[in-house]
């Protein structure tokens, strides 16, 4: 009797003792969490990278846009890659022309020299250019000079007539390059666009401005994206 008495003592009583707590699991970043700090680490960086070449370029800006040569206007179209100047000339034949010359940013370059050989010296930088002149009494009708401007020189390429406000031609007959046409040909229209302003000096100027408009339209582009990326 004493030795069950002793036995039931040392039985554990399991339902008074505590349960051991269980241990609590590490905490881990959630996958999300973490993506989070990667994409905003990359936008920082970008928009660091975007804020330098925005300061960059506003410390080395070009000389200022310079005027165009009278009595052109310039329409300047901010955020195309393109420039119009526009002017009316009293014609010798009589009557009122429009001259409009639309002008593209900087697109090709050649060699310093005009036969090719690469001399060292800086490229020649191309602009393409489209003349049209029309009359303010016959505004249906105009003609097209295919031109390129180079720093020094107004190349034209192609002269050919126009029809405005119809249905245009599939494939225009545009006639044969300017350069394969009689020269007394080639000085006549030379000399036609020179008396509408035409000339190597508007050449040198679209160098001039477009090199500006290149600059202020990348500063432009740029401060779009850190827009997009802020926001």
């Amino acid at each position: 009797m004493a030795l069950a008495r002793r036995l039931l003592r040392l039985r554990p009583h399991h339902g008074t003792l505590p349960l051991p707590s269980p241990s609590l699991p590490r905490l881990l970043p959630s996958r999300t969490y973490i993506s989070d700090m990667r994409r905003s680490a990359f936008i920082d960086r970008l928009l660091r990278s975007v804020r330098s070449e925005i300061s960059f370029l506003d410390n080395s800006a070009p000389p200022p846009s310079p005027l165009p040569p009278a009595p052109f206007a310039v329409e300047d179209r901010p955020g195309e890659q393109w420039a119009r100047l526009r002017r009316v000339v009293h014609a010798a034949e009589g009557g009122e022309e429009e001259v409009r010359v639309d002008a593209t940013l900087v697109d090709g370059a050649l060699p310093p020299s005009r036969s090719g050989a690469d001399t060292g010296g800086p490229p020649r930088l191309h602009i393409s250019v489209k003349v049209e002149v029309s009359k303010v009494a016959r505004p249906g009708v105009a003609l097209i000079f295919e031109c390129s401007a180079w720093p020094d020189e107004m190349e034209v390429r192609r002269v050919f007539p126009v029809r405005r406000g119809g249905p245009s031609p599939v494939q225009q007959y545009v006639g044969r390059q300017f350069s394969e046409l009689d020269e007394e040909m080639q000085s006549a229209v030379r000399d036609y666009l020179e008396q509408r302003g035409v000339n190597d000096e508007l050449a040198a100027f679209l160098h001039a401005y477009m090199e500006n408009k290149e600059h202020n339209e990348l500063i432009r582009w740029l401060k779009n994206v850190e827009l997009h990326v802020k926001h």
